[in-house]
């Protein structure tokens, strides 16, 4: 009997380094990083400054000229993120892959009605008219629940709530249709009530559509509860790689200090430990 094919990862990064040069010298924020990812839900979670957006953005070639970018492959279904052309490049950003932001306030362009901007993303990858594009808009901002489309279609950023906002951003992202949502810290800027909608939101979306997510974290029980994998990033490395349903199981004495910072509703402390930091987790892992 013969073995089915072995599918590739839509995702594929080995030994992922950027470093940034400036007058004071240069700073090492990813240092060796390696994962696949296939048309699943992966958590990428850490401190601030451990490198988890700046991969990300690597993926999508969004980093800026001072950047220095290096890999033994950094790949995203056929096309060499390397080596592609901007051309190329163009294509995949906003089209087969999608990049939702932290705070809609400073994502979207306040010059722009909601529905006109994500008319452009719309038209960017697609051959439409405005009426066409028009249509599709309002069907995108009917399918992330706004329940009067047409208000928030002609409506500016700075009329719109954060929790409004953001689905618009969702809505933008959602135009091309992709094939990998990067979800970097997608509700670090909302209410907790607005965060539980948006999360709900956005897991709907990815399942019905089956899309890939990388979402970015700081919130290790968000991400334990929302993804199918989880990788713990300290100072440019993954420390550790498991499924979320396990995150409790954690080994690493930096994903143990993690959640043991983390406040309990059911246990009384009378003060939260520090994270005690191992020099040994900065030593290049193999």
């Amino acid at each position: 009997m013969s073995m089915p094919p072995l599918v590739p990862p839509l995702v594929e990064v080995k030994n992922l380094r950027v470093d940034f040069s400036s007058a004071t010298g240069v700073t090492h924020a990813v240092r060796g990083v390696s994962f696949s990812l296939g048309k699943e839900k992966l958590g990428i979670v850490g401190e601030s400054g451990s490198g988890k957006s700046v991969t990300g953005r690597a993926l999508m070639r969004l980093l800026p000229a001072s950047a220095k970018v290096r890999a033994d492959a950094l790949r995203f279904g056929e096309t060499d993120i390397l080596h592609a052309s901007e051309r190329q490049m163009r294509a995949l950003r906003g089209g087969r892959i999608g990049l939702i932001l932290q705070d809609p306030k400073y994502s979207l362009n306040p010059v722009m009605t909601a529905g006109a901007q994500i008319a452009e993303a719309l038209r960017a990858h697609s051959r439409i008219g405005a009426k066409e594009a028009r249509e599709a808009t309002l069907n995108l901002l009917e399918s992330v629940q706004i329940r009067d489309p047409r208000r928030v279609h002609d409506a500016y950023p700075h009329e719109l709530s954060g929790g409004m906002g953001q689905r618009v951003m969702i809505a933008m992202m959602l135009a091309s249709n992709p094939e990998l949502l990067i979800a970097d810290e997608p509700t670090s800027a909302l209410d907790a009530s607005v965060q539980a909608e948006i999360l709900r939101l956005i897991e709907e979306l990815v399942d019905s559509r089956g899309m890939a997510l990388m979402l970015i974290s700081h919130d290790l029980p968000l991400v334990s509860h929302f993804c199918d994998r989880v990788a713990v990033m300290y100072a440019g490395q993954v420390m550790e790689e498991l499924p979320a349903a396990d995150l409790h199981k954690a080994t690493h004495g930096y994903t143990r200090g993690l959640l043991e910072c983390i406040p309990s509703l059911t246990e009384k402390r009378p003060r939260l430990p520090t994270l005690a930091r191992d020099p040994a987790w900065l030593a290049p892992r193999p």
